[in-house]
């Protein structure tokens, strides 16, 4: 099968759930009581980072049946999302920060968002979001050809992988896990599963959904390690298992060169 020709291909799939949707409880974060007017005053406004208990913590927001971003809290609309996507799994955020309102909860949340350009952030209502925390994270080294998955910090896999050729490379910059999908075909040229991340060829413009890219298995193993595809990143099918079991929808992606 044309290597290329395949990537262009829009994904046959059924729907893969990400995990941290099910059976996951909200995510409750500290904040200060309210008890004083002073209290009150002091957090209104007031942007916080988001910061786990745990080292190597991080959090998804997963949207509960609509929400809309937003240039700064409610102002300037970005884009509107339903509770799923294109695909038909849960629409997920990756979160950065969070505004607290006046009873010193978190009344907004800074959000990265799977949509161009890449990386672009907005913000969301609280209310329309349900926070689940995560401890992993991914690094796609294009200089090594590697992926790398860490738990808490630590380091669980490392693999080859084959990236963007020349004319049609790997993009850069901090992403996250939006969508996984299972392809209909396990043995065809995504493998057994297909990790998408919230970044998009910045020169394939004219593909479906904009030219999305993941992190997938291969049935041309012969090419891992070499810089071949149109922009997503190929690794061998059992370390892609492997993967897909870890890096749940949130999971930070860092692509570097």
């Amino acid at each position: 099968m044309d290597v290329d020709r395949a990537e262009k291909t829009v994904l046959p799939q059924k729907v893969e759930r990400p995990a941290p949707v099910r059976g996951t409880k909200t995510a409750r974060i500290a904040a200060a009581p309210a008890s004083t007017a002073t209290t009150v005053s002091t957090c209104a406004g007031r942007v916080t980072r988001l910061v786990g208990g745990a080292k190597g913590t991080s959090y998804a927001a997963v949207v509960r049946s609509r929400a809309a971003a937003y240039r700064a809290p409610g102002v300037g609309r970005l884009a509107s999302f339903g509770r799923r996507n294109l695909n038909g799994v849960p629409t997920v955020f990756s979160v950065r920060a969070r505004r607290l309102g006046k009873s010193c909860r978190p009344a907004w949340y800074r959000v990265q968002l799977p949509v161009k350009p890449n990386g672009i952030t907005g913000w969301v209502r609280a209310r329309d979001v349900e926070l689940v925390p995560l401890t992993t994270h991914v690094v796609v080294d294009l200089s090594d050809r590697t992926v790398t998955l860490f738990d808490r910090g630590r380091r669980v896999l490392s693999t080859p992988a084959a990236i963007g050729a020349s004319r049609t490379p790997t993009p850069t910059g901090r992403f996250y896990v939006n969508q996984r999908l299972v392809p209909a075909d396990r043995s065809g040229p995504f493998g057994p599963g297909a990790i998408g991340i919230s970044a998009y060829s910045e020169v394939l413009t004219g593909w479906a959904q904009g030219g999305p890219i993941a992190i997938h298995g291969t049935n041309r193993p012969e090419l891992i390690g070499r810089a071949v595809s149109n922009g997503c990143i190929r690794v061998r099918n059992d370390h892609l298992r492997t993967l897909f079991a870890r890096a749940l929808a949130g999971t930070p992606v860092t692509v570097r060169v």
